[in-house]
């Protein structure tokens, strides 16, 4: 593929592109874009960028700041696979017009800075990434919250709750609640639309390890990356979820990463697979360590843990998270690590004994996190574990769910609202300012924005709920 804006635009002749799609993510994750005529697309585009009004994105500027620049990376040039007309599409950066500089809200800068921060840092040259991102794939979706009424509806054809209806006729085989991870067909009736999901993203340049059908009925779905570097897994995690997306709709049906979209069965959630190299050797291994782990591994999990409350703010960053992170549901509700405990926070993967392979995984993130910000946010945590020789504490290698009330009154839990994760941001951020990687206005951005527009909107509506516990009081 294309690495300079010379080979972007003999590529988009080659390939009769008649369109250049610029995409950048707003502060709270979501792809945007504009697109222009490839007749007036030239290198200096590259270097001249592409305006846009910062005053109309979730998070940017005020309005009477709001010019803003894309500049183009020409090394994310890629044909759009889901346009009708040829289109190539460009992951930008963004830029201050008025002083030249990065804009520091820009969430991939941040990521960016992440990187440089930990190549100066002494203590590793490279963080590899690998998330597990989950979604449901429904087969209709309808919702309305409106003064006088609120609800919403979900179906699919393999939810259990369609076993008796009439659908002409019905075949059976639905998928029970919490049964749904990895049976064939006819229970899984998504293995070729999920098999198409990774044909396309390979076709994007991003390789894939394993697809299935995850735990909760109606369609829960797992699509998982191969592992890569920081900036770059989380351009992945953008393109893999507007593939997903896309290719439902072709499909007639609707994918949502919604951590917790059911009630009663397993949300979605999006666990990150982490580990610091140097010099192309893994910091993580030691044979004789605690589940193979090194010292570093293990200080590096101690960072986790300490800022585990205040990283939720970015790993599960929505009122409906905490609809997720409930005990129960293989929701790591637990700020410990074990070798093979999937409630506690910090999971050290056992299926290998390479060297190479040795990682730990962050099980509470979701799917709705904004993944530059909260790759760079899991970074700068375990750098600060590593930094100053955190202590995670003992391992927990029992059922954090079967363990006596003395043994779990020990345990410290994660926070059960975005309201109490959000205070806890507020009072343990100094670790992501490090290196200039967040900027304070950037975090004090973040936890008004959730505030105003999450917390204090769902606080004041009527939910149906409510109608069932309170009508006849």
């Amino acid at each position: 593929m294309p690495t300079t804006a010379a080979e972007v635009l003999e590529f988009a002749k080659s390939e009769g592109v008649h369109f250049v799609d610029f995409r950048f993510v707003d502060l709270l994750g979501t792809w945007q874009h504009t697109t222009k005529s490839i007749d007036d697309v030239d290198e200096d585009t590259f270097t001249e960028g592409v305006g846009f009004d910062g005053s109309s994105i979730r998070g940017f500027q005020a309005i009477d700041e709001s010019d803003m620049l894309l500049m183009p990376d020409p090394t994310t040039a890629k044909i759009d696979p889901f346009f009708q007309i040829k289109t190539l599409y460009i992951i930008c950066d963004i830029y201050d017009p008025v002083s030249g500089e990065r804009y520091h809200k820009d969430p991939r800068g941040v990521a960016q800075r992440a990187e440089a921060f930990l190549q100066t840092s002494g203590i590793a040259d490279t963080a590899y990434f690998g998330p597990e991102p989950e979604f449901f794939v429904f087969d209709n979706v309808q919702y309305s919250s409106q003064g006088h009424e609120a609800f919403y509806a979900v179906d699919s054809v393999e939810g259990f709750w369609n076993t008796g209806k009439a659908e002409g006729p019905n075949l059976g085989y639905k998928v029970r609640p919490k049964a749904g991870y990895y049976p064939v067909p006819p229970h899984d009736t998504l293995v070729d639309i999920r098999a198409e999901m990774v044909l396309v993203m390979k076709q994007l340049g991003i390789p894939v390890e394993i697809h299935h059908h995850e735990v909760g009925t109606a369609g829960q779905c797992e699509i998982d990356m191969r592992f890569d570097s920081l900036t770059k897994m989380a351009d992945n995690t953008q393109a893999y979820k507007y593939v997903v997306r896309n290719v439902a709709k072709q499909h007639n049906k609707v994918a949502t990463f919604m951590p917790k979209p059911i009630f009663g069965d397993n949300g979605s959630g999006m666990h990150v697979h982490q580990s610091l190299w140097k010099g192309g050797n893994t910091l993580m291994y030691d044979k004789d360590g605690y589940g193979q782990l090194s010292d570093t591994a293990k200080y590096y999990i101690g960072g986790l843990l300490k800022h585990g409350p205040a990283l939720l703010a970015l790993a599960a960053p929505t009122v409906n998270s905490y609809r997720r992170l409930v005990p129960g549901y293989e929701a790591p509700v637990n700020l410990v690590y074990s070798q093979r405990n999937r409630s506690a926070a910090v999971r050290i993967p056992v299926y290998t004994t390479s060297p190479k392979g040795k990682r730990i995984e962050f099980r509470c993130p979701d799917t709705a996190a904004n993944p530059y910000l909260l790759f760079a946010a899991l970074l700068l945590a375990g750098l600060d574990g590593v930094k100053n020789k955190i202590d995670p504490g003992a391992p927990a290698d029992f059922d954090l769910y079967e363990a006596d009330e003395k043994t779990k009154r020990r345990i410290k839990s994660t926070p059960g609202s975005l309201d109490a994760v959000l205070d806890a941001l507020e009072k343990d951020h100094a670790f992501l300012l490090e290196g200039g990687v967040f900027s304070k206005d950037l975090i004090d951005t973040w936890i008004s924005y959730k505030r105003e527009n999450e917390i204090a909107p769902i606080n004041l509506r009527v939910t149906p709920h409510e109608y069932y516990l309170y009508f006849d009081v």
